[in-house]
């Protein structure tokens, strides 16, 4: 590969490729949702703003297409690469913001599309179609995103512990017999 040199492995490749992958996906899906509103005469206009969680979602994926693309480049920097606990926490951190964005908008998603009758809320996707198919696209952009930096966050938990002896020796088949 002539963008990293010829002494990278294939597990760093995979990690720089994934990296670039997945900022695509995080600025489609922040453009998405930023765009997404919808007017209508009877209950008004709605837009992004009017959603702390769609907000949110905007949030964690700008932060986590920036650091994406700074690791992509980073990877190319050896005083960097050495840092695998940087990017193991890192990698860690992000991944858990990004399934609790999902999570939320899903939960938004879900309630726009099928209410909660309990606390008398109506289904909101009944008015606001246009609406709610963009925030569908944008969740599922976001959805890809995550699977991502979870492969990511595997990818760098490999890359610190593979350098760790186990903490003992596995028995040998005599010991299990006995």
């Amino acid at each position: 590969m002539g963008i990293l040199g010829s002494d990278v492995s294939n597990l760093q490749k995979m990690d720089f490729y994934i990296r670039l992958f997945v900022v695509p996906f995080n600025i489609a899906c922040i453009w998405i949702a930023l765009t997404a509103k919808q007017d209508n005469p009877t209950y008004g206009n709605l837009e992004f703003k009017d959603f702390i969680g769609l907000k949110y979602m905007v949030f964690i994926s700008a932060i986590c297409g920036g650091y994406a693309l700074f690791a992509a480049v980073s990877s190319w920097l050896r005083c960097l690469l050495t840092k695998a606990w940087l990017f193991f926490i890192t990698d860690q951190v992000l991944a858990y913001l990004m399934m609790s964005s999902m999570a939320a908008q899903g939960e938004f998603m879900y309630l726009a599309y099928n209410g909660d009758r309990v606390v008398s809320w109506s289904q909101a996707c009944d008015s606001y179609g246009e609406f709610c198919s963009r925030v569908k696209l944008a969740l599922s952009l976001h959805v890809i995103a995550v699977c991502c930096f979870l492969v990511l966050a595997v990818i760098s938990a490999y890359r610190v512990f593979r350098k760790f002896d186990l903490p003992f020796d596995p028995p040998s088949s005599k010991d299990a017999e006995q």
